[in-house]
């Protein structure tokens, strides 16, 4: 029971750090907090990380409600989960010239609060981050090792992790600049867009094998004595 819920907060910050993608998060805080002081910048570091931490626990928390209300399986959550995280990776692979337009740009850097929007949403959590932490516990209750409120426990102790190292990144996104340069994080960037179209390519490959076990949508596939009739 120990190694499973290790192996599965492991798993949680595993999956969630290339999403959230916290070098390029560091290089959007540069970009958008030129006009603040160092202790201003370190406060809205802290609440943006304190914002995604509430976002992602509560879609967590509400993600089986949701589902339940607009009747989606667990199938149609990994396959469209997968799709939003690979898009998302594909995004980073081949990006465009700003992380913000324009008109967000100017918005956020005459902002005096920048720590909700857009540094913990859509930075930090985003749809593809929402996405991911339901498909996750769904993923890891069907496993049947870990109950469901120890299911809840695990992701939500990864997340806080999650958060935690995130919350370092930004605090060094100075030095992070000065180290890396806008090429080093540019590669990165690319390196951790790879590991999204990765990990979205494999829940979708989750989904649709899900899918085709499933007897309420391939029946045929199904030997009567498997469906129970005869």
């Amino acid at each position: 029971m120990t190694s499973n819920f290790l192996s599965y907060v492991g798993w949680t910050v595993a999956t969630l750090l290339p999403i959230i993608n916290p070098i390029s998060a560091a290089g959007m805080l540069i970009g958008i907090t030129g006009n603040l002081t160092t202790v201003e910048r370190n406060r809205q570091i802290t609440m943006a990380c304190i914002y995604m931490t509430g976002i992602l626990l509560s879609f967590l928390l509400a993600g089986v409600l949701i589902m339940d209300l607009f009747g989606i399986s667990i199938p149609g959550l990994r396959i469209a989960g997968g799709m939003i995280v690979a898009f998302l990776g594909f995004r980073m692979l081949f990006p465009q010239e700003s992380t913000l337009d324009t008109d967000s740009d100017i918005e956020a850097r005459q902002k005096m609060d920048i720590s909700f929007t857009p540094l913990a949403m859509p930075g930090l959590s985003g749809p593809g981050s929402i996405a991911l932490v339901i498909t996750m516990s769904t993923t890891v209750q069907q496993s049947g090792e870990l109950s469901t409120p120890m299911t809840y426990t695990v992701i939500s102790i990864g997340i806080v992790i999650t958060a935690i190292i995130i919350w370092f990144c930004l605090r060094a996104a100075g030095l992070f600049n000065r180290l890396l340069g806008a090429n080093g994080i540019a590669a990165i960037s690319r390196i951790m867009g790879f590991l999204m179209v990765c990990i979205g390519v494999q829940f979708a490959i989750n989904g649709v094998k899900d899918l085709l076990h499933d007897p309420e949508f391939w029946p045929a596939s199904f030997p009567p004595s498997a469906t129970g009739t005869h």
